[in-house]
């Protein structure tokens, strides 16, 4: 038995500029109790699950909990473990034009997280604010979602905006939600560089990935660290003062691109020398001392590739667990296929993103596959040992061409010739941090 909780989620965020979200273009918002179905068909029971604050209040103040009401009750009513979302990356109300830079923000935020809590008071976990590292990064220093600000002096900006309210709402939730768990949920992060300017900034960007959460624990950063100067210059000495939040459990999002590489000519995500995933996992416990989930994964490829990374992603857990990590879960992200991250949601084609355990065909019906069979194995405790792993198609054998060997004992079958998935990414494709195609 692995004893490694499986828990299931999915796909919810909302596209501002196209007023729309991946619930609705992956059909869950009308076909939700049937997707409910695959998880218990899988022996799934513990899942995260979004709020849709952009359509629980499109108009601001006015509250309309009756889309939420009927599923979070159907959660409760039979069975379900609900890890409750409650802002998913950019899944804001549209009237907040400024998004995460708005000056309303703490003020709504509050309001909403607050009616949440007296409304589903037998709610017993919860996430305040899914990502908050690589959220804002995208949005305040990579400008590549909305409002589109870019730089640290931004970057920094959104997070005094953001954090403070986020802890307040986590301090309000020890009173308002006594035996309710928070969940901090972002992404697990490791650097390697090479050459005098690849390896100074691997360096600083292995201390910008715990910028955020040390700041949110009121720990600040490093006044003598790599940052440190950078920081001082973007205004980021207000983040050394913060009222703390709190925390019960720690999760870590954990994908092939969360390990970058960078030489004196740029990054990459593709490493060439990823550290362990278990490594990593007991690197970011061993500096938080929290029980632990893997809350996200997933890979962009065939349905063998997702069950080839899925048993790694399981096997490497097993491994924390024993090397002490207190890691009670792990979340395949999400269940059924998402849509439109093949421009970082740049663009609302429905396009279908190739990463779910059930893949969605061009009527978007739900399909089994090796991908759910592994899952489904995994939740009844079949060890990673036992589960099969295949030979990776391209480009994802590129991509995962530095964890080779950590793969290298294992028996690998042919990849099957059915069930392959739709929208699969062409061999040309890279896993970049930028809009990929959006015009």
């Amino acid at each position: 038995m692995s004893g490694i909780d499986i828990i299931g989620a999915f796909e919810s965020t909302y596209l501002p500029r196209h007023d729309t979200d991946i619930f609705e273009s992956t059909a869950h918002d009308v076909q939700w109790k049937q997707d409910l179905g695959l998880l218990t068909s899988c022996g799934v029971t513990r899942l995260r699950y979004p709020v849709r604050w952009h359509r629980v209040e499109a108009e601001e103040g006015l509250f309309n909990w009756q889309d939420t009401d009927k599923v979070l009750h159907y959660l409760r009513d039979h069975g379900f473990r609900p890890i409750v979302d409650l802002v998913h990356h950019t899944s804001y109300p549209r009237w907040m034009d400024g998004g995460f830079a708005d000056p309303r923000f703490r003020t709504a935020y509050l309001r909403y997280t607050e009616e949440f809590a007296r409304r589903y008071p037998w709610i017993e976990e919860y996430t305040l604010f899914n990502e908050p590292f690589s959220t804002l990064f995208l949005t305040g220093h990579e400008a590549i979602w909305p409002p589109y600000q870019k730089g640290l002096d931004n970057f920094v900006a959104q997070i005094l905006n953001v954090l403070p309210a986020v802890a307040e709402a986590s301090r309000a939730y020890k009173d308002v939600l006594p035996d309710a768990k928070h969940v901090w949920v972002d992404t697990c992060e490791h650097h390697t560089g090479e050459g005098p300017g690849g390896s100074a900034y691997a360096t600083m960007a292995n201390e910008r990935r715990f910028l955020v959460l040390d700041s949110f624990l009121g720990k600040g950063y490093d006044p003598h660290g790599p940052m440190a100067e950078l920081l001082r210059e973007a205004g980021g000495e207000k983040l050394q003062d913060l009222e703390p939040g709190r925390i019960d459990v720690l999760g870590m999002d954990y994908y092939a691109h969360c390990q970058w590489h960078f030489d004196d000519s740029g990054g990459s995500p593709n490493t060439p020398y990823p550290l362990p995933l278990a490594q990593q996992i007991y690197l970011y416990w061993d500096r938080y001392r929290l029980p632990c989930l893997l809350t996200e994964t997933n890979v962009r490829g065939s349905t063998s590739d997702r069950a080839t990374w899925f048993k790694y992603v399981l096997e490497q857990c097993e491994r924390a667990r024993e090397m002490g990590v207190p890691l009670e879960g792990l979340c395949w992200f999400p269940v059924i296929d998402s849509t439109d991250w093949n421009t970082l949601l740049y663009r609302s084609d429905g396009h279908i993103d190739p990463v779910g355990v059930y893949w969605l065909d061009d009527e978007l019906a739900r399909q089994p596959s090796v991908m759910s069979e592994s899952y489904a194995k995994a939740a009844a405790g079949t060890p990673s040992n036992e589960l099969p792993a295949f030979t990776l198609g391209e480009p994802v054998a590129t991509w995962l061409r530095g964890y080779e060997p950590q793969m290298s004992h294992w028996n690998r079958a042919p990849a099957p010739d059915a069930d392959q998935g739709n929208s699969l990414p062409n061999t040309k494709t890279r896993m970049e941090l930028r809009i990929v195609n959006a015009e």
